[in-house]
């Protein structure tokens, strides 16, 4: 795990290993310092060089994750995570990650990381996640906390800055949430965005702008976008409908009105409900007793209900009336709603009903470019071989069926065969005893 320090960005590196490759065959080290100070000014056209990484998890040290992730303990039954790159993978070892390992769990689970502020800066949250069990219903969401978290604690309704990631459950949840608090209260964002189901590994960004503007990226392609006040309820709104005007009385607003040339047929009133005379009064009846005996009631079959005239266009229809706005006495604009102080914990706070979730390739920079190329680097390099490997493995899955199908159909022929063999010396047996008796 890297954390808490500057990087160089992907394409700067690039740069400065091809330009240093080129002139160090040209001899000196002179000329690679050159070279070095060329790629230095060639990233300085591009934007910053050095992304500042707040987190950055990809488990490639085996088991020691488990002195940096901590488990909570508010109950006794959680699910537990396992190190696994599952069935399929890119790679054996890159592609580790936590993997959820017991079915109809909560899980609860954090790591910790130098505190800091996205105050004036770019705040880019970006992992992996790949649900291999084609999850009918679970969390696949991370949550971002303040440094004051009782880790040992984490639960459901421990408050957090921010929520982002996939949820599905069903045919209906399957969305990607972008939750933010804003003076303790959690603002989903008001857009539909679609997660992906597939079962391969997929990569989940989450980009908040300075300038209050925000973009969710699935696979390093932008899904959503847009700005924060407007997206997310934080505020009341800007403009509000001028409660001193009235609609004038003469504004028609109706699209349709009745026609005034239809009139009611004279046979068209029936009562719903009429006797039934050929009903006949029960021989055992006891008015005394019952009641005196009326007829039942039973549906009109004349009865069509109660008769509406026609819809025609309205002739003076004006539309919608355009209720003038004024400026909300209770709107007052915050530009700090994107800003969160002491961020120091990231975790996984989820419910799952079927396991097998492996999350990976954690990341919290400050630098848009530096994320792209980090998503290139891992989901990007592995997403490929994953899916050929699982290609692979469904193939053989589906040779192995044919070949115990085949297998099966074939030991019912043998016997049936035998059956009808053994059926046909019963028969002559029986022949010979009958021949013999006669």
């Amino acid at each position: 795990m890297l954390a808490g320090g500057a990087r160089p960005r992907g394409r700067v590196r690039a740069v400065a290993a091809m330009a240093a490759a080129g002139l160090r065959g040209c001899g000196g080290r002179a000329l690679t310092v050159v070279a070095l100070r060329l790629a230095l000014l060639l990233g300085a056209t591009l934007g910053p060089a050095w992304a500042t990484v707040y987190f950055q998890e990809q488990f490639l040290d085996g088991v020691n994750w488990q002195k940096r992730w901590i488990n909570s303990e508010y109950k006794a039954d959680l699910g537990k995570f396992k190190l696994a790159a599952g069935k399929f993978y890119g790679d054996p070892v890159r592609d580790k990650g936590l993997q959820t390992s017991e079915n109809s769990k909560f899980y609860a689970i954090s790591s910790r990381f130098k505190p800091f502020s996205n105050k004036g800066k770019t705040l880019v949250i970006q992992y992996t996640v790949k649900h291999e069990q084609k999850i009918d219903c679970g969390g696949g969401y991370i949550k971002i906390f303040s440094s004051d978290l009782d880790q040992k604690n984490l639960r459901g309704d421990s408050r957090y800055y921010i929520m982002f990631g996939p949820d599905i459950c069903g045919s209906e949840t399957k969305k990607v949430h972008v939750i933010l608090n804003y003076k303790n209260k959690p603002h989903p964002v008001k857009k539909l965005i679609r997660c992906k189901v597939d079962g391969y590994t997929h990569l989940y960004t989450l980009i908040i702008r300075p300038d209050q503007t925000y973009e969710v990226k699935i696979d390093n392609e932008v899904v959503a976008s847009g700005n924060l006040e407007d997206d997310l309820d934080f505020l009341p709104p800007r403009k509000i409908n001028d409660p001193t005007v009235r609609k004038p009385a003469d504004w028609d607003d109706r699209i349709q009105i009745d026609d005034p040339n239809d009139i009611k047929p004279e046979d068209w009133d029936e009562p719903e409900y009429i006797m039934d005379t050929s009903a006949e009064k029960p021989e055992g009846w006891d008015d005394a007793a019952n009641g005196e005996w009326h007829y039942p009631m039973v549906k009109n079959p004349l009865y069509r209900g109660e008769w509406k005239p026609r819809q025609i266009d309205n002739p003076n229809y004006r539309g919608v009336w355009p209720h003038p706005q004024i400026d909300n006495p209770n709107y007052s604009p915050d530009s700090s709603i994107y800003s969160y102080e002491n961020i120091s914990i990231i975790g996984l706070d989820i419910w799952q009903v079927r396991a097998g979730t492996i999350f990976d390739n954690f990341l919290i920079t400050d630098d848009e470019v530096y994320a792209e190329d980090f998503g290139d680097e891992t989901w990007g390099e592995t997403k490929g071989p994953e899916k050929e490997m699982n290609i692979k493995q469904t193939e053989e899955e589906q040779e192995r069926e044919r070949v115990t199908e085949e297998k099966y159909l074939e030991q019912r022929f043998k016997k049936k065969l035998e059956r009808k063999k053994e059926s046909g010396k019963v028969r002559a047996v029986r022949n010979t005893v009958e021949k013999e008796e006669l």
